[in-house]
């Protein structure tokens, strides 16, 4: 029976370290001030920290096949975000009938 592939122990530390200062640094933006950028910073932060898991732990080791199915997921989840901040920013363009 085949093990698959063995990852060596300097990726997971360094991944760790990466997540972990990626985790201080959303700590330490959480209590800034920046008014209207607290959320886009919080989820530029968390898009990076998937993209760190992604990279090394499934696209790395996998096949071809599936840096299309995780490119298509991204491409589903830029569309979707990008929807639904447009709705939100378009709200108060509405003026409601008093």
């Amino acid at each position: 029976m085949s093990t698959g592939h063995v990852v060596p122990t300097r990726v997971y530390l360094t991944v760790f370290a990466a997540l972990m200062i990626l985790l201080v640094i959303t700590v330490i933006v959480a209590f800034q001030p920046l008014g209207a950028f607290n959320m886009p910073v919080a989820m530029g932060i968390a898009v990076v920290k998937g993209i760190i898991i992604v990279m090394y732990f499934i696209v790395k080791y996998g096949s071809k096949l599936l840096w299309v199915f995780v490119s298509s997921s991204f491409l589903f989840l830029v569309i979707f975000l990008v929807l639904t901040m447009n709705d939100y920013a378009t709200r108060t363009w509405m003026t409601l009938p008093h």
